[in-house]
């Protein structure tokens, strides 16, 4: 696996070393010690995985407060998406800056998102699912959100919105 830059490190995105033969193609998807070499430290202590089934589904932006940091790498398995990143770090020169990336089952990219961003994505097409590796715990009441179309982040979708949950809608614009 190699690790490529983002505009706003140490987020980064895990590109496929592939190696092919008659039988198909092999590659290592995560790797602790390419991680660390980057400066990165990431223990897998939960695996997730969500199904969307319409295109224009959006998800997001969810983060956990700092005493409960949940860093991820995110990879679309099934379908493709529209992955986006947001600097929420308060002492980060690039706060409120966000970076997307497309992720589809077939380029096999992943995303890292480091603690202290917002993460979120749209589904490009019907029957996405998208798995995660998480880096911290779950923990409801650190649980935060910010509106998908928050003025103050300016994200494009590329997709009118056609599904997002009740939660996701009801969260609140960041305070300027």
């Amino acid at each position: 696996m190699r690790l490529i830059t983002t505009p706003l490190p140490p987020a980064c995105v895990i590109e496929l070393q592939r190696f092919e033969d008659e039988r198909g193609w092999f590659a290592r998807s995560f790797c602790v010690d390419t991680l660390a070499r980057a400066g990165i430290g990431f223990e897998v202590v939960q695996a997730n995985i969500s199904y969307n089934r319409r295109r224009g589904t959006v998800r997001g932006m969810h983060w956990q407060d700092p005493e409960h940091p949940e860093p991820k790498i995110v990879r679309c398995c099934r379908g493709a998406i529209h992955d986006v990143i947001v600097d929420l770090r308060p002492d980060s020169p690039r706060r409120f800056a966000h970076h997307a990336v497309r992720l589809d089952a077939t380029g096999g990219r992943a995303l890292y998102v480091p603690a202290g961003f917002a993460h979120g994505f749209q589904t490009l097409e019907d029957d996405t699912e998208v798995h995660y590796l998480m880096g911290g715990r779950y923990v409801p009441e650190a649980a935060r959100g910010a509106r998908w179309d928050d003025p103050r982040l300016a994200i494009r979708w590329p997709l009118p919105v056609a599904v997002i949950s009740e939660r996701d809608r009801s969260f609140p614009e960041l305070a300027p």
